[in-house]
Formats: structure tokens, sequence, C-alpha cells
């Protein structure tokens, strides 16, 4: 099909998935839900959905939200915040004994053997513990997710008038590229020789869209999340086009 030349061949599957989405609604009525989408997922899904007159929407439960469900309906439906189904659950743990961090709770999450796509954003901040999650594990978590590493936590459901502002700051900056291979674009953010980006790669502790990616010549295309071990997290904002001598015009940012 023409639409995957646009994208990745590791990302048929969920281009199949949204096409599956879309073709059910047209053909049943019947409006759908998705689990929480990454960024680079709400690009492809926001790029195939985006010529269809079906009602469409994405909310992660604010307008920053990272990871966003989505919602494809009949055209003649309106789409508001509750359709998403969301819940907001909150734990606080005495900060000044225990120190935890994203990672903690992230795997305390996934040790319960839920899916990473059934949970939004988390966040963990001031002796408190976030997670925006659908309504239909919100029980489940409450009455399995009580404990994080050595803090006993109790979950309970909050009004979203309570969600914690993110702290996060992105950098933008504007580059010009020889390619958007991911050493050339590692090096640029991070400030490193092509070199060293290189061994970051090889060596396992580089991730694009939350999967460990080991080739340097992986490109990389607008919407994507990248993640350095140790260095932090940056992203394709936007992809401008190429120059005269044909390089590529880059919006990135980088979280500091």
């Amino acid at each position: 099909m023409e639409v995957y030349q646009h994208f990745r061949e590791e990302e048929r599957p969920f281009i199949d998935q949204v096409l599956s989405w879309q073709s059910d609604v047209e053909m049943r009525f019947q409006r759908k839900l998705t689990d929480f989408l990454n960024p680079r997922e709400q690009y492809i899904f926001r790029s195939i959905t985006g010529d269809s007159p079906l009602e469409k929407g994405m909310f992660g439960g604010s307008e920053n939200s990272e990871r966003k469900r989505a919602i494809l309906a009949p055209e003649y439906e309106s789409v508001d915040s509750e359709d998403y189904q969301l819940v907001l659950l909150e734990a606080s743990y005495p900060d000044k004994f225990i120190n935890l961090e994203h990672r903690d709770v992230l795997g305390a999450f996934m040790s319960l053997g839920i899916r990473r796509e059934k949970m939004g954003d988390l966040i963990v901040r001031d002796g408190r513990i976030q997670i925006i999650t659908g309504n239909e594990i919100s029980d489940y978590i409450r009455m399995n997710l009580t404990g994080v590493k050595k803090a006993n936590v109790l979950f309970e459901e909050k009004d979203f008038s309570c969600l914690l502002e993110s702290h996060e700051q992105w950098q933008t900056r504007d580059s010009t590229l020889s390619s958007l291979r991911l050493d050339v674009v590692v090096k640029e953010i991070y400030g490193l020789s092509r070199n060293k980006a290189s061994l970051h790669i090889d060596s396992g502790i580089v991730k694009v869209n939350f999967r460990t990616v080991e080739s340097p010549s992986f490109l990389l295309q607008e919407g994507d999340l990248l993640s350095v071990r140790g260095k932090g997290r940056s992203k394709i904002v936007e992809i401008h086009g190429k120059t005269k001598k044909d390089k590529f015009k880059i919006t990135t940012a980088k979280l500091i």
C-alpha cells in the first residue's frame, strides 16, 4: 500500500491497526477508543486519519500530556474529554526518607503484568505519585500496586484539577544536518563527537520511541522520541525540508 512508504517497515503493524480502526468505525458506526499512544504513534495516527471525515481527537489528561488516548467516531458524533475514560490515581510517600524516581514506579507498575500502553503520563514529585490510566484497570491498580521499592503506597482516585504540573522544560534548537541518521542526530543534540555517538548506539544505551536501537545508520523521522542513558531525552519536533545544498533543516528539543 502507498501509505507504507511514508513510514518504517517495523511500524507496519501499528499502521495496519489504525487502518483497521478507521475501517471498523466507518462500517459499524461505532466509536473506537485506543490505549495510550506515544508521540510517534500519535503522529502516525494523525497522518493516516487526517483526511478522513470521521470525528477524531487525542487526550491524555491535560493539553501537555505526552502519552494520549485517541478516539475515532462517526462524523455526526462529538467527542468530549470524559469520553477518553481517564482516571487520575495518586499516592503519597515519605520523600524525606525514601527516594523514588520515575523508573521505580514504572517498574512496579509493569511488574503487575500490565502493558505500558495502559498507562498514560506518570509524575513522581514532592512525595507524591500520580498515574493517569484508563478506568478499565484503575481498580486493579489500586488493589495491587501497594508498594514501590521500600515505600508502602495507597492509591486513591483524584479529580483532574489535582493533576501536578510537569516541571519538564524542553529547549528547542534549529539545526541543519547532512543526514537524519541516528548517529548524526545524537551527535548534534547531545554535543558529542560522531564516533562517541556511534559508540553509545552500539552499546545499546540509545532508545528511539522507547525501543533500543543499535544501528547508527537508523533513519529518524518527525515525532521520534530519543533517549540516551545518563544524558536525558530529546525529540524530533519538525523536519522542515532540505536546503539548496541538500541538507536537512530540522527542529529538535532536549529535556533540560
